[in-house]
Order: C-alpha cells, then sequence, then structure tokens
C-alpha cells in the first residue's frame, strides 16, 4: 500500500493565477472550480441548457464521440437501484461530422469559460486518431478524454485498457494528431493493475488520466426474473462507486505524483470531492447526482466553497493529493 508522503500538487497555487479561490490550473488548463460534469450525463452542453447552470461548473465532458453514428442499445437502458444506476447505453452519438457541425459550436458560443472536454471512443485503434484530428482545431476545444474501456473489434473485442500494447499504440496516435490536452478514462475492473495501466498511457503521451468508469454489474428484476435493462449487464455508477473511484485515485496518484487525475465516481456532495481531492485529484467529475438532480453541480461547488471557507482553506490546490495513509 503507498506510503504516507503526500505527492507534489500537479496544479499551480490559484492566488498566484488569478483565478477565483476554488479554481485551478491542471494541464494548462485554468478552471473556475474543479466540478466537471461526467461524459454521457451532459451531453454536449446544450441539452442541458435551462436545467443546468454551464457557467457554474468548472467544464463537461462531452458524450462520447465515434467517427460514424452509433444507435446504442435497445431501450430499457438506464435503471435505479438503492446503491446507485445500472445504464447500458452503447456509446450511442450522432458521429463525428454531425457533432462538429450541430453540437460542439454551442457551448463555446454560450458558456466560454466552461472548459470543454471531447470524449472520444472507437472500434479500433485507427478510430481514436481519426476523431481527434478532425476536431483538434474546432473552436471551444480545450482537451479530450479517451474512452479506453470500448473494446477493439479487430483484436476480438479486448478492452484497450486491459492490451498495454493496444493501449500505448492508441494513445501514441491520439498524441500525434494534437498538442491539447489527453486525459485516458480508465476502468475500476484493473484493480491494483491500474497503476501499470495509467504509467503506459502516461508514457505513451497523454497529459492526464481519468479514474474510474463504471464498473461492470447486475441488477435484476424479481417479479420478470430478467435483468432490468435490456442489454443484461451495464456500468454502475452512483454512490456505490464512491470508495473504488477513491481507491484508484490514490494508486495512482500515489505512483505517478503530478500527473493531473480527473477523479471520478459516486460524487453527490461538497464532502465527496474533497475527499477526491485529499487523494490527488486535480479535476473531480460529477455524473449519476446530476442526472438524479440537476441542481446537483451547483450544489457541490457551493457547498465546496462553504468547506473551504469553515477549514480555512484560501488555496483549494493546496488540498490535492494531502490525504495521509495510516502507518
Amino acid at each position: 500500500m503507498p506510503s504516507s508522503a503526500a505527492a507534489s500538487p500537479p496544479t499551480a497555487p490559484a492566488t498566484e493565477l488569478g483565478i477565483p479561490p476554488l479554481g485551478v490550473r491542471v494541464a494548462g488548463l485554468a478552471f473556475r472550480n474543479p466540478i466537471v460534469l461526467a461524459s454521457g450525463t451532459a451531453g454536449f452542453g446544450v441539452e442541458l441548457d435551462e436545467v443546468v447552470d454551464l457557467s457554474a461548473v468548472g467544464g463537461i465532458a462531452t458524450k462520447a464521440v465515434s467517427v460514424v453514428p452509433r444507435t446504442g442499445n435497445p431501450a430499457l437502458r438506464v435503471s435505479e437501484f438503492a446503491g446507485g444506476m445500472i445504464n447500458a447505453i452503447g456509446l450511442a452519438n450522432p458521429g463525428l461530422e454531425a457533432v462538429k457541425r450541430d453540437y460542439l459550436p454551442w457551448m463555446p458560443a454560450h458558456h466560454p469559460g466552461t472548459r470543454l472536454v471531447v470524449n472520444v471512443v472507437g472500434n479500433s485503434i485507427e478510430d481514436f486518431a481519426t476523431v481527434v484530428a478532425a476536431l483538434d482545431g474546432e473552436r471551444g476545444v480545450d482537451a479530450f478524454e479517451l474512452n479506453v474501456s470500448c473494446p477493439n473489434v479487430k483484436a476480438g473485442g479486448l478492452e484497450f485498457g486491459a492490451d498495454p500494447r493496444a493501449l500505448a499504440a492508441l494513445v501514441t496516435g491520439a498524441r500525434a494528431v494534437t498538442a491539447r490536452p489527453i486525459f485516458v478514462k480508465l476502468s475500476p475492473t484493473l484493480g491494483a493493475g491500474i497503476v501499470d495501466t495509467a504509467r503506459v498511457a502516461i508514457d505513451s503521451g497523454a497529459t492526464g488520466l481519468t479514474v474510474v468508469n463504471t464498473m461492470p454489474g447486475l441488477v435484476i428484476d424479481t417479479r420478470r426474473r430478467r435483468p432490468k435493462i435490456s442489454f443484461g449487464s451495464g456500468g454502475i455508477s452512483g454512490p456505490a462507486l464512491l470508495p473504488m473511484g477513491l481507491l484508484a485515485t490514490w494508486r495512482v496518484s500515489q505512483a505517478l505524483p503530478g500527473v493531473p487525475l480527473i477523479g471520478l465516481g459516486g460524487v453527490s456532495s461538497g464532502d465527496d470531492a474533497v475527499q477526491y481531492l485529499l487523494a490527488g485529484a486535480s479535476l473531480v467529475g460529477v455524473g449519476t447526482a446530476a442526472m438524479r438532480d440537476p441542481r446537483a453541480p451547483e450544489r457541490i461547488v457551493r457547498q465546496l466553497r462553504a468547506w473551504t471557507e469553515r477549514e480555512g482553506v484560501r488555496d483549494l490546490t493546496t488540498l490535492i493529493g494531502t490525504l495521509q495513509w495510516p502507518t
């Protein structure tokens, strides 16, 4: 288990950057606060117009973008349970050209101060570089997030993140076509091996990492004696994922000090966000909580601000990676 020594924060002090007290600079980008809406829960921003104040959060990670449109899985795609939510959307999206033409221009036009991270998926290594190259010059695109939990169809369906060679080639290809920050989104199914996978991603050119994606699971409708969702199994998100996301974030932050991390999984309060910061995250993703309550992101920002005021923390970056592990 990691030692108690805290890693060096991968951000510059907010007070030296002239950005708000909750602000952080991550991968060369200034965020007004560390709260980022997670991919798949915020669409491309326009879908949340008049529902969520996107100017209140630091950024959003878009819905996944693939080279060609994807219809996704049949309904029912989402179901709640006591510990959170299970979903099997199937990475449905309108495809690269439609996203570029119809969706991406909206955020920079309406919320220019909110960072936009484009989530990228593909069925092959080449798909990722194709999407990144096509969107690299688009106005308002600040960074990319590569979803490596999807299957590589050319390799028999093995997830990219579970294949070090494929992962290295994928990240190297994406890095070759952009100078923008690249975050690689890792799966919690890697367990302790997440550190090795994280190292491969960074060594291959990734700027930072998103930790973690949903956890595979199954929820059963006992009356029908069938899975709750049509696909059968799906990704588990919500409060049940919080401890797993925190542990993965802590492990990766200790192994790769100075690497920017987006901590993700189970965040529904300001205290949850603080936990991720202490574990080593520079940004904190909010997903399922925002789907249950569209006002949750704004509330989390307020709670985070109240926590810093109560604890006398004037610079949020001083919290990052300061968890003291028991000896």
